[in-house]
């Protein structure tokens, strides 16, 4: 069986504990790679040595050092990455966000908060994003 790749970069520990608990129901073998900011995801992609080659990034916008966007901009410009399904995680309701993540090319959005506080499911949660479209993206 493949095992596939999945980066997520976040920040935010709460986030990142809510996506792995969320990807645990998964019925694919995984690989899940962490980075806390977009230089520390680029690092990842473009070392020397075993650089990480994720099937799908799980992308935070609001991180220090460099955000979602800028992280976006440098990995479209970058032929050998350019391709790497993105989905966009994100708390803002902001249009200029969107507008701007969508010219650049995400396959789309997951709105935080995760649920890691109550037990309350909404159709854009990570659990629905595992179960109806991650499942399907690995399939392909």
């Amino acid at each position: 069986m493949k095992k596939y790749n999945i980066l997520l970069v976040e920040d935010d520990e709460l986030d990142i504990i809510s996506v792995k608990r969320s990807l645990k129901k998964l019925d694919k073998g995984y690989e899940l790679h962490t980075a806390y900011n977009g230089k520390e995801a680029l690092n990842l992609l473009e070392r020397n040595e075993d650089p990480v080659r994720p099937d799908v990034i799980l992308l935070d916008l609001n991180m220090p050092k460099m955000n979602g966007i800028e992280f976006l901009r440098v990995l479209r410009r970058t032929d050998k990455l350019r391709s790497i399904k993105v989905f966009i995680m994100t708390t803002s309701a902001e249009n200029s966000d969107r507008t701007m993540t969508e010219q650049l090319g995400v396959s789309g959005f997951i709105i935080k908060p995760l649920n890691y506080t109550n037990n309350s499911k909404r159709a854009d949660s990570m659990d629905a994003f595992v179960q109806f479209h991650l499942r399907k993206i690995l399939a392909e």
